[in-house]
């Protein structure tokens, strides 16, 4: 079997795997316990996906135009850690506790490499076209002696 077919029977598997964990965590923890986790972790994730949302979306929306007219994929190349906030946010929001916690992975995943440096900027400083992508905390303005002060 291809790997489409193994995706499409994982896809189908799933939700049985969500709910034999449902009932074996319900059956451990009792019930309420179990369905807080589960709106816990979509109130998480909606909180995720509206913290990254609208910045994220355009930069991937803006990259996926650009490589995909040069024959190139370059969503995940041009905002990598907002596509993995992105990616966890929608695994967090789907009802279920597998996919909560693959959803807290990728969070985890995220805040470690905020936490260590590591964005996408900083392992490709430089697109295709010339443009340097800096992060915020990379560049700051500095002011020229030489220039009239102006009031804007």
């Amino acid at each position: 079997m291809n790997v489409a077919k193994w995706l499409l029977l994982g896809l189908l598997a799933l939700p049985l795997a969500e709910l034999a964990t449902f009932i074996a965590v319900a059956a451990a923890y009792g019930f309420l316990m179990a369905l807080t986790l589960v709106i816990a972790g979509s109130f998480a994730g909606g909180l995720v996906l509206r913290y990254a949302g609208s910045h994220h979306i355009a930069r991937i929306r803006v990259a996926m135009s650009e490589g995909l007219g040069q024959g190139r994929f370059t969503a995940l190349q041009a905002d990598r850690h907002g596509g993995i906030l992105l990616i966890a946010g929608i695994l967090l929001v789907i009802p279920g506790l597998i996919t909560d916690f693959l959803g807290l992975l990728l969070l985890l995943a995220a805040f470690w490499q905020s936490l260590t440096g590591q964005s996408a900027s900083r392992a490709s400083p430089t697109r295709d076209d010339g443009v340097l992508d800096l992060d915020p905390a990379q560049w700051h303005r500095v002011d020229d002696p030489a220039l009239p002060d102006r009031d804007w």
